[in-house]
């Protein structure tokens, strides 16, 4: 993974979404269409956190998110979302 100048202010985390399924488990291929938005990614940059709220993440968590949650953005070709630390349901 290529080093990222990108550092996230406050409690706001840069995710790398996973990439949408392409099959369903019966091995049914899901058209572009039928696509849905992937709710789970991993954790690229970590903000330095509230002045009374360490981060809890850290960098290399596979973390699931609101469908909602974050701002797209695009960095040399690869999309990330940033968003609040609160914005993340769960680490898994």
């Amino acid at each position: 993974m290529a080093k990222l100048k990108i550092k996230p202010l406050a409690d706001r985390v840069l995710v790398e979404p996973d990439a949408a399924e392409e099959k369903t488990a019966a091995g049914i291929i899901i058209p572009d269409t039928a696509k849905e938005k992937p709710q789970r990614g991993t954790v690229v940059a970590v903000g330095n956190g509230k002045k009374d709220e360490p981060m809890t993440v850290k960098v290399g968590d596979v973390v699931l998110y609101g469908k909602y949650a974050g701002t797209e953005i695009t960095v040399e070709g690869t999309n990330y979302l940033i968003m609040r630390e609160s914005d993340i349901v769960a680490i898994i």
